[in-house]
């Protein structure tokens, strides 16, 4: 691994979260709001961290192009680097009193997880709650995408860091040079942000909210700029506007482009698109009808609540129109199981992905028939093609791995004390970046009352799950670091 190309290209990274400061530094100063200087520190500490990186390792910026273990490097270090440089105007504006708190913040922005520390979110200045909306919405694609799209000194080796940092099991590439593919997903991203700005505003949303409100939407995040998250609207029309695109979030990007190429025919033929729309639409009847006529006894609210809720939650955003806390077990039960499917691959969504639980049981259908006809010869099909036994080997792998570190985290916050409940969904919510859970982590309270060492290890989880655990673990290798 060339540790000084590395380091340059995180560094190049870094410069990329400090210049992206400006956006909420400059509304700061047009409104005149207390986070406008907390703003300006940390845009400039920021700056000149990067710019020490890039200038102290300029000659290592010609080695050969980036290889595999170096993309994994710059990935897992390049996200550890933001979130820390995250957290700069969080404790520089005073609203969170510790680095740790500072950090959880932080991370929990740019891998959209959502969990938050903040107790009056509306006391906050306006330009720290567009910066942390912000970080939504810049992880939400990842940084490493938008480093691909307007850095071109990364190369050839960018494939390197598209395929350490695109979710799912393949990355999706849509163009011979990847810095192009990551061009067209921007733009994707980014129309689809304005139309949906635009949605809002017409709904009676202020520009700030709409923005925030988009950014946390979009990137599947769920940083609200209202201490009741988007329940304080009270507004059937926000809603479903909010609900539909957390939907489309949801979604694999490169459909999105296929649509607007005009080959909407093809989209429907997407298995793991068909597989999501029918969870989604199953999972929303089966909640609205446990929750009408004991929660809501309009049929419509009903019908309102439990979209909005269930695309929250498959989709990895956690925004909340509803302490869901209070409904009935089995749709407590139904949407705890939809923190573990999560989004589309080449979605922003987190979870583990509807296309590995597809193929799970696609691969468990096959092994059952297999049982009944010893001879057949089957393969795993998705799409009309077959899946490589490697894909599978790796879905399965995943699976194991996901596991392992979700209920090793679980046992490790239980023993701090936490109850059960809390200790299992606190877990799920950060591990699969979804942000509320269940018990004292609900979606009615935050995470503020966690001891610190619970929040340092959820922190870890938030990375681990917007990483696809692979890309961490493998730092921790010894053969990684061998030549």
């Amino acid at each position: 691994m060339r540790l000084g190309r590395t380091l340059f290209v995180v560094g190049a990274i870094v410069c990329c979260v400090g210049f992206s400061m400006a956006f909420p530094l400059l509304w700061g100063l047009m409104r005149g709001d207390a986070g406008a200087l907390p703003m300006l520190q940390a845009m400039l500490t920021t700056l000149l961290c990067g710019g020490a990186l890039l200038l102290g390792f300029r000659r290592s910026s010609q080695d050969s192009p980036l290889g595999h273990r170096d993309g994994m490097a710059i990935v897992s270090l390049g996200w550890v680097a933001a979130g820390v440089c995250g957290a700069l105007p969080y404790l520089f504006g005073g609203v969170c009193g510790t680095v740790t708190d500072a950090v959880f913040e932080s991370v929990s922005g740019f891998t959209t997880t959502g969990a938050s520390i903040l107790t009056d979110i509306e006391a906050v200045p306006e330009s720290l709650l567009l910066w942390r909306s912000l970080t939504h919405w810049l992880g939400g694609m990842g940084i490493i995408v938008l480093s691909l799209a307007i850095l071109p000194f990364l190369g050839v080796g960018g494939m390197q860091l598209y395929k350490a940092e695109a979710p799912g099991p393949t990355p999706d590439k849509l163009k011979p040079r990847i810095k192009d593919t990551a061009a067209i997903l921007w733009k994707v991203y980014v129309g689809m942000s304005a139309l949906e700005c635009v949605l809002l505003l017409l709904g009676g949303m202020s520009l700030f909210d709409s923005l925030c409100h988009t950014f946390g939407t979009m990137a599947t995040g769920g940083f609200s700029t209202r201490n009741s998250s988007v329940a304080a609207y009270d507004n059937a029309y926000i809603y479903w506007v909010i609900t539909a695109f957390m939907f489309l979030a949801g979604m694999n990007f490169s459909l999105h482009y296929r649509l607007l190429s005009g080959h909407a025919k093809d989209i429907w033929k997407d298995g793991e698109l068909r597989f999501y729309a029918t969870v989604v639409l199953g999972s929303t009847v089966l909640i609205a009808w446990n929750i009408w006529g004991r929660h809501y006894d309009d049929a419509a609210e009903a019908l309102t609540q439990s979209a909005f809720q269930v695309s929250s939650i498959i989709t990895t955003t956690g925004f909340a129109t509803a302490d869901f806390e209070q409904w009935p077990a089995f749709s407590q039960m139904l949407l705890v199981l939809l923190m573990f499917v999560g989004g589309c691959a080449g979605s922003t969504g987190g979870g583990m992905k509807v296309v590995r639980i597809l193929l799970m049981l696609k691969h468990c259908s096959m092994e059952l028939i297999r049982l009944v006809h010893p001879r057949a010869v089957r393969h795993v099909k998705l799409g009309g093609r077959n899946v490589p036994p490697e894909v599978l080997s790796g879905v399965w792998g995943f699976f194991g791995l996901y596991l392992f570190c979700y209920v090793a985290t679980s046992l490790a916050l239980s023993a701090m004390d936490l109850d059960i409940v809390t200790s299992f969904t606190a877990t799920l919510a950060c591990i699969s970046n979804i942000g509320p859970g269940l018990g004292t982590v609900g979606p009615a309270e935050n995470f503020f009352h966690l001891p610190a060492a619970a929040k340092v290890l959820l922190t870890w989880c938030m990375l681990l799950g917007r990483l696809e655990l692979y890309t961490v673990f493998i730092l921790f290798v010894p053969e990684f670091w061998r030549k």
